[in-house]
């Protein structure tokens, strides 16, 4: 957020903020990986480490840590532009104080309850099942087309008010009102087509709820915690631009996986990340394409280790993965792609290549009319960057 701020001018240029931070809820989230091979039989599930939602200074450094970037955020937002912060009953009420001091108690909005049917149960409690949006404003200019939904009438019968439009269906009688700050929206399935498995993923929906609410096409929308990348997914599909970004390698593999299908380039310099590296290896053969100042450069993904002595597991998790290494290594990469005119600097894919099913591509090809380097990217199951670059 400082980057964009001093960097690349975009004070008061984003028309949404969403954001999905961690919820105090000092609890450590995992991710859960099942890999199918035709190689081995039952592969155990892989458990690993998504992220840490500990503190050891408790709330306050909790609430230090947001507010400062609540902060930036602000600086961030277009005077016409609202916030929303994603969080549930850990800490919400104690944000709640902050966000009125940093927006101003003026600029709130609504407390937006969304409810759902998974969640926590206990014989303590009444059963925990919904999380809470705040919804604030940067000033009183903001966009807001709450939509329209049913409100069906008590025992469903009609009320016949004079100047009110009814309607009925295969329930009863209903009339339409603005949209209601209980929201009723199903969690991500198990099985649905847009589960990542990383773990506290959101679904689509909300998100498609919150983004065509406050922002037109073609309007900057932002996600500084963006986890498997929710909100860049559904920006996508509607039209808006958008900055996310993430600091966790889980979360960082799953965005881009998640969004290679989309019609964009996905641009990356993950130094940080290059640290734990694996060994890749591939065959790449550059031979004559029969014009002119042209060639074919094929390349073939050969073998994979990951970096075991920096994976997030313990000693039965890691004896699977050996295993797995040693039987059937391509299935520990979850996405690959290539560069075929890598510039040194940025990997700009020309081609990815994403698991399914147990399966993976593991051969390309492309023409290619210049010399340089081919930089070829390899992501495994736990969100390691490993690269290797050849030299034309």
């Amino acid at each position: 957020m400082k980057y964009l701020l001093k960097n690349r001018d975009l004070e008061g240029t984003i028309k949404l903020i969403y954001v999905d931070p961690p919820f105090f809820s000092k609890a450590d989230y995992s991710a859960s990986i099942k890999l199918e091979s035709e190689a081995m039989d039952d592969i155990p599930t892989i458990r690993t480490s998504a992220y840490n939602d500990k503190w050891q200074e408790g709330m306050a450094e909790y609430l230090g840590n947001l507010t400062f970037r609540l902060m930036l955020m602000k600086d961030l937002l277009a005077d016409d532009g609202c916030i929303w912060v994603h969080l549930d009953w850990h800490a919400v009420h104690y944000v709640k104080v902050i966000m009125d001091e940093v927006f101003g108690e003026k600029n709130f909005v609504n407390e937006i309850i969304w409810q759902y049917k998974s969640g926590g149960s206990g014989k303590r409690h009444f059963s925990r099942k919904h999380d809470t949006l705040l919804f604030y404003a940067k000033t009183g200019a903001y966009t807001l087309d709450p939509g329209t939904e049913k409100s069906y009438n008590r025992g469903f019968k009609p009320y016949r008010f004079k100047n009110v439009k009814e309607y009925k269906d295969e329930l009863g009688w209903y009339t339409m009102v603005n949209v209601k700050d209980v929201w009723r929206i199903d969690m991500v399935g198990r099985t649905a087509g847009e589960r990542t498995g990383y773990a506290t993923q959101k679904p689509e929906a909300l998100l498609t709820r919150i983004i065509e609410s406050c922002t037109a096409e073609g309007d900057l929308c932002a996600d500084f915690f963006c986890g498997s990348a929710t909100m860049p997914a559904v920006c996508e599909k509607t039209g808006r631009k958008w900055i996310a970004c993430d600091e966790g390698a889980l979360a960082i593999a799953a965005s881009q996986k998640r969004l290679s299908d989309a019609d964009f380039t996905i641009l990356t310099d993950d130094e940080k990340l290059r640290g734990k590296s694996g060994r890749l290896e591939c065959a790449v053969d550059i031979t004559a394409a029969g014009v002119s100042d042209s060639s074919i450069a094929e390349i073939k993904i050969i073998d994979y280790a990951p970096p075991m002595r920096s994976l997030p597991l313990g000693r039965e998790m890691k004896d699977v993965v050996r295993d797995v290494k040693a039987k059937d290594p391509l299935q520990l990469i979850d996405f690959w792609s290539v560069d075929f005119s890598y510039d040194g600097a940025v990997h700009r894919p020309d081609k990815c290549f994403c698991k399914g099913k147990g399966v993976i591509e593991t051969k390309c090809s492309r023409i290619i009319r210049e010399q340089g380097s081919i930089s070829i990217r390899a992501i495994d199951i736990f969100g390691n960057v490993t690269e290797k670059i050849v030299e034309l």
